[in-house]
Order: C-alpha cells, then structure tokens, then sequence
C-alpha cells in the first residue's frame, strides 16, 4: 500500500480519536460528583466511536463530498472521515445555533449538506434514505455513491433488509457497512442474531458480501475500494461487516457490567496497533507521530472553543427550522 496513503489512513483515526477523547472530557466536566445524564454543556445520551476508527477512515477513503453517507446514532468517526465541517459539527453536539442544524439535533442527527452526510438514532433508518440518494444519482447520469452503515444489531431490523432486497433488484450504486463491535446496547450478537457473519447474508439479495475480520484500516480500505469500485461502475449494491471493537460504553454514563470482554479491551485498541505496524515498516517514527497528534488536537481544540463560545438558540425560535 502507498506509504503517504497509510500515513493519511493514520492521521484520520488520530483526528477521530482526539475528537472524541475532547467530547467525553466536556461531556463529563460538569456531570460530577454524581453522574447526570441530563446535567452540563452537553446534556442527555452521547455515543461515542472509539476503537471503531478503522471502519470509517478506511471506507471514506474511497469517497468525495458529492458521494453520500448516511451514519448511525454513534456518528462522529463517519462524519470526521467524510469531511464534515469539526467546528460546526462540535457547535451541535454543544447545541448552539453555529451547529450543522443550529443547535436543534444534537450529536445523533448531523445534518451537513455539503459533504452529503447524515445520520440517525432510529437502529437501521439510515438505510433508506441512502437507497434514495443512491437513485438520484443514478438518474443524474453521475457516478456517485451512496454508503449506508449500521451496527451488527441492527441488521436485524426490517429496515435493513428491506433496503438490500431493493437495492440489488434496482442495482443502486449503494455500499452497505455493518459495524460489527460484538454488542447490541448490552445484548452480545451470539444472543441476537442466527448468523455468525452478516455479509453470509448478502448472497440472499443476489450481492457480494464481504466481512473484515481484524479490525484492520488496511484491510477495510481494501474491502471498500472492491465495493466502490462495482457501485460506481453501476453493478449495484454490496455488503461490507468488519468485525470492530466499542472501547468504551454504549453510552457515557454506561457501567458496562455485562460485557464479558472488558479485560482484554484496551490491548485491541486500533490506534496503536497501526501505529506500531507503520513503524515497523519505517513509514512512521516519533516526528511523524507527533505531527499527527498535534495538528489532530490543534484542530479539536479550537472547534471545541468555537461551539463554547457560539450562542445557545433562543427559546422564542424553537419552532424555526423544524418540520411543523
């Protein structure tokens, strides 16, 4: 693989890692002694996307702003690889009016036209809405894209189904990801779910289906490019599951009590595990390092001063810019 690209690969896991590690710092500062989830700068449910990195630096490596991406309730890392403005998604999160969607949608519904990106916190409804942004482009004459993500729990939803039958039966140009982090909420998938790969169920919908087993950007970024590849040449719709790791909770404020796999968590961790392979391979030393670390934290920091420092909406304008 190219050096420069592994190195850019690199780069977009650190950003997403220091974006989060930044909102679980402001998420908790003002919830303690005692955990509050409606309390702080940050009020109500907040997942976050840390060991998951991998899945969406190495599929939006593949893509442009003018291809789509409909993101899950966890959305951060798909939104950082894709593009989306930091200073005005951080604004959102904070729910101030500078936000993708002034302050009104909050961390699980980032809006951002620009780079075609959006999300949801209803388990698999990204994925029709990426089947109509798919057709639309179809019907340009374009090739752009769509990519559709879910988590492994949700593949289990009609919603998901639905969407695979229709997008091999019209040949969308659509890449559907399942993330894979071994827990629906609390609930393990050996629990939940008759398969033990859900790209197996790929072949029910007449497509490729292809799963990731290690967590690996690499090896996702490879996965993604054959599936891209076949979306854009207008051979219709596959199917991607990487098998990727949740580090922390469901949720902030989320005991994890039932998971089993704590223990062995933190030595899964894909930030260094790359990160010693890149150096293994005399791509990346402690310069390199720490260039990606500082400019990643440079530009988290400042899009979290920005979303401080923009104004909280005005209670008269809560019907403004909404759905009536």
């Amino acid at each position: 693989m190219d050096p420069q690209l592994t190195l850019d690969l690199f780069r977009t896991m650190v950003t997403i890692r220091t974006f989060e590690e930044a909102i679980l710092r402001e998420y908790h500062a003002d919830k303690k002694p005692a955990f509050d989830i409606g309390a702080g700068a940050i009020p109500g449910e907040m997942h976050l996307a840390a060991g998951q990195e991998p899945v969406a630096a190495g599929v939006c490596a593949h893509l442009t702003t003018d291809d789509a991406v409909t993101a899950t309730h966890r959305p951060h890392h798909f939104a950082i690889a894709h593009g989306v403005d930091l200073r005005r998604m951080a604004a959102e999160i904070f729910g101030r009016v500078d936000g993708l969607g002034r302050g009104r949608g909050g961390h699980m519904h980032l809006f951002d036209p620009a780079t075609h990106f959006s999300c949801s916190g209803i388990i698999a409804e990204g994925y029709p809405p990426a089947l109509g942004q798919a057709l639309a482009f179809r019907k340009k004459g374009t090739d752009r894209i769509a990519v559709a993500v879910t988590g492994e729990g949700a593949a289990n939803q009609g919603a998901f189904h639905e969407s695979l039958n229709l997008a091999a039966l019209w040949k969308l140009p659509v890449v559907f990801v399942v993330e894979d982090n071994d827990w629906g909420i609390s609930v393990p998938r050996s629990a939940s779910t008759c398969v033990t790969s859900n790209a197996d169920r790929a072949a029910g919908y007449d497509m490729p289906g292809e799963r990731v087993e290690d967590n690996s950007v690499e090896a996702v970024y490879e996965a993604a490019g054959r599936a891209v590849e076949r979306a854009r040449a207008g051979q219709g719709p596959s199917l991607i599951e990487v098998h990727t790791l949740r580090l922390w909770g469901h949720f902030e404020g989320d005991a994890q009590g039932y998971r089993s796999d704590l223990e062995g968590v933190q030595g899964r961790d894909p930030l260094p595990t790359y990160e010693a392979a890149l150096r293994g391979r005399g791509v990346l030393d402690d310069d390199g390092v720490k260039d990606a670390q500082e400019t990643a934290r440079q530009r988290v920091e400042d899009a979290i001063a920005f979303a401080r420092q923009s104004a909280e909406p005005d209670p008269a304008t809560a019907l403004d810019h909404v759905f009536a």
